[in-house]
């Protein structure tokens, strides 16, 4: 976003990393699976146990910002981990939220929830309703809401909301506004209900599909983007605009091949899908590996939109969703895995400060060109207008307000019905007047009633474009939200002071949470500093409890070793899959056509170097994934 920036200053802010862990589902618990996964909320810490491992082995434990077992609340999470980045966005920050799992963990559960039932809402319905309660309690600040939907399905990124939602659409660059979509859709929503239809409309048109891990599995990678445009007076006295973004994506889930079990779309489905992943992971490899000089955002369509979300201007939270069931390991190590490097990725926040792109400021200035034009119709009179300051004045601006706004709209009508009304009598009565003139000469007097006649058409021409600008000034000047109109009663006020405790006992918890988790680690760097020795024995039996200790460490490094070069094994299968798929493909649409000119599936045409080239293309896409993982 272009425009004066205030730096959050220092040398960046840590992407923050959340993982939550469903309960076990039917499926699982009627097949015997047990439970691998534990969690130690207090101190923000994940252990998972190899169900194939020999006795003896200890579990592998990661630890992050904040951990959600299986009997934790969505407003819990909302509360401790989202509400403060939606807070930022709405001070001019872009913020995103990224849900990533295996299929079949929780993630749009996370995301969007049980729309119908409070308590069950997810992060993007619960965002709809901060955002525009924070609007209403706010005072002397003007608004603008924007809503778009999209998903990135099979390397294509199609509008949710367009009327045409296969159309696919270009990713564009450009100095003043990053990366952007071409032809996105875009709408201004006034209120929770309008913008929840929108998600909603976008929801039935979003790719889904059915496989062995999930029966509603999402077979796209879905962002739901809220743009906040927020206009308020400087000290300077001056319009000063702030824009905030929050990207809310909630991302397909990796699955294996061979677990998945479906056929026809499904497995090239999953190949893209796990491409597109593998895509990320690479980006968050080389962001956390100082010695990259060469982040590859470009390999795919969902790195190149994430741009400013890692590593870049946002406020970012990853949320890891977990399956606990013994036959995912590997998936939910996998995971585990992949957020502990995502929280070593440092992004550079910054308040997005009179960008020049804004629709809020358009908006203003098509107004005022609105109101001026309607001025000079004599639609809004000055005297209406002092008599409304001047009734602010008596009985104070806040009581009065929303008063101001209904009389504004109906003396404008009144206005412009008394002036057309007017006029209209004056041209009637002029042309009666002409017609009892015995005087005139019947030429003359037929000129002269042609004249009215057209005076009394050009009358009802203005009263139409008239009516049409007074329509177009209301309809802009209610897409802008005024803060303070709906926070005036105490009900609203004792839900503010009850939505502050909450925030402060969720900012007490993470407080708790990192101060233990600090006092772990200068425990165990201070412990050899205390420790003293009553005699040579002692020494003897404490080093070979620490020699013993570090052995432990050491078998767990080896195993962990192993277990990294079994899934890179994993993903090389996969990803040679794909590659024999994307093959395969070629060579039969290759020869189809040769009799007319074969074409490639991109429709240009297929010449033996053509060919040559595709097969080279889809080779080294493979080897640099291949590459980057190991």
């Amino acid at each position: 976003m272009a425009g004066r920036a205030r730096g959050s200053g220092g040398g960046g802010e840590a992407l923050r990393v959340v993982a939550r862990c469903r309960p076990l589902s039917r499926r699982e618990e009627a097949a015997g699976c047990e439970r691998i996964v534990e969690l130690e909320a207090g101190l923000g810490r994940v252990s998972i146990r190899n169900p194939r491992a020999a006795p003896g082995e200890p579990p592998k434990t990661f630890t992050f910002d904040a951990v959600y077992d299986a009997g934790s609340r969505q407003a819990e999470l909302y509360d401790e981990s989202v509400r403060p980045l939606v807070d930022a966005v709405l001070r001019g920050f872009n913020g995103t939220v990224l849900a990533y799992g295996q299929t079949g963990t929780g993630k749009t559960y996370t995301m969007q929830g049980s729309w119908a039932e409070p308590e069950k809402r997810g992060v993007i319905p619960s965002a709809f309703e901060h955002i525009f309660t924070h609007i209403s309690r706010s005072q002397n600040q003007q608004y603008l809401v924007r809503a778009s939907y999209l998903e990135i399905y099979q390397e294509e990124i199609r509008d949710l909301l367009a009327k045409d939602p296969g159309k696919k659409l270009e990713l564009k660059e450009s100095p003043e506004t990053g990366v952007y979509i071409k032809d996105l859709s875009s709408f201004v929503t006034k209120n929770v209900k309008e913008i929840e239809h929108v998600m909603n409309l976008g929801s039935q048109a979003r790719a889904v599909g059915s496989t062995n891990m999930n029966e509603y599995s999402s077979r796209s990678h879905a962002i739901f983007l809220i743009t906040v445009e927020c206009s308020e007076t400087g000290p300077d006295g001056e319009e000063h605009i702030r824009v905030g973004k929050l990207n809310l994506v909630d991302l397909a889930g990796s699955e294996r091949q061979g677990k998945m079990g479906a056929h026809g779309e499904r497995p090239k489905e999953a190949s893209k899908i796990n491409l597109s992943l593998s895509a990320l992971g690479n980006v968050i490899s080389a962001l956390v590996d100082g010695r990259s000089t060469h982040i590859p955002y470009r390999d795919s369509k969902l790195t190149r939109l994430l741009q400013d979300s890692l590593g870049g201007n946002a406020k970012t939270i990853m949320v890891a969703t977990l399956g606990p069931a013994s036959h995912s390991y590997d998936e939910s190590l996998s995971t585990l895995r992949f957020a502990n490097r995502a929280k070593n990725i440092k992004n550079k926040p910054r308040v997005n400060e009179d960008p020049k792109d804004t629709l809020l400021r358009e908006f203003q200035e098509e107004i005022v060109r609105l109101k001026a034009q309607l001025e000079k119709r004599g639609m809004l009179g000055k005297k209406r207008r002092r008599s409304s300051r001047r009734k602010k004045a008596v009985d104070g601006e806040s009581a009065t307000e929303n008063e101001g706004e209904d009389d504004n709209e109906d003396g404008l009508e009144k206005n412009m019905e008394n002036y057309l009304k007017e006029q209209k009598e004056r041209l009637e009565e002029e042309k009666a007047a002409i017609q009892d003139d015995h005087s005139l000469v019947s030429e003359e007097k037929q000129k002269l009633l042609e004249e009215k006649e057209k005076m009394i058409e050009d009358l009802r021409k203005e009263q139409e474009a008239t009516e049409l600008l007074a329509t177009k000034y209301k309809a802009m000047e209610s897409k802008l939200l005024i803060g303070g109109r709906t926070i005036m009663d105490h009900t609203n006020e004792q839900q503010k002071m009850l939505e502050l405790k909450r925030q402060e006992i969720a900012e007490q918890k993470r407080r708790e949470r990192e101060m233990q988790q600090e006092m772990l680690l200068r425990d165990e760097e201070t412990m050899e500093l205390r420790e003293t020795y009553t005699s040579l024995q002692q020494e003897v039996e404490i080093k070979t409890k620490k020699l013993k200790k570090l052995y432990a460490k050491l078998q767990a490094v080896k195993a962990e070793i192993q277990d990294q070069h079994d899934e890179y094994i994993r993903v090389r299968q996969d990803l040679e899959e794909a590659q024999n798929e994307q093959m395969r493909e070629l060579k039969l649409k290759a020869p189809r056509k040769r009799r007319f000119g074969p074409t490639t599936p991109s429709g240009s045409v297929c010449t033996a170097s053509n060919y040559f080239i595709q097969y080279l293309k889809i080779t080294a896409q493979t080897r640099i994934n291949i590459s980057a993982f190991s």
